[in-house]
């Protein structure tokens, strides 16, 4: 699988603290074994975090078993494209990396959608 984002550049690292990403490896990379496609990069916030714990998925609670000390509003995260249009049809979408995120993304968003969304004073 390439490493481009959705903007046709290399790939760029999305946080190494908290470590993220499918492998672990700071960046949101996938394979066809991600079959969440964790391949979104956002800076996740309040409203989201809420959101996706509503959804039964908490993202605030440590799990060491799985490398995860837990996320608080302002970390970045590699979060699963479903998820994101999740959020985004409800109205809750955290800001996107688009440098970050990986082209996989646009088999589940369209380009214009993260665009709308993008974190400022990111990389150009």
């Amino acid at each position: 699988m390439s490493t481009r984002n959705v903007l046709g550049g290399e790939l760029i690292p999305c946080s190494y603290d908290p470590l993220t990403g499918y492998y672990r490896d700071g960046c949101c990379n996938t394979d066809v074994s991600d079959q969440g496609s964790h391949v979104v990069c956002v800076r996740v916030t309040a409203q989201f975090l809420a959101f996706s714990a509503a959804r039964g998925n908490d993202l605030t609670t440590p799990q060491p078993q799985h490398r995860f000390a837990g996320l608080k509003p302002g970390d970045r995260w590699c979060l699963c494209a479903l998820r994101w249009r999740e959020a985004l049809e409800a109205g809750v979408a955290p800001p996107v990396v688009l440098e970050s995120t990986h082209q996989k993304a646009l088999e589940f968003v369209t380009l214009e959608q993260l665009q709308k969304h993008r974190l400022q004073g990111t990389v150009s």
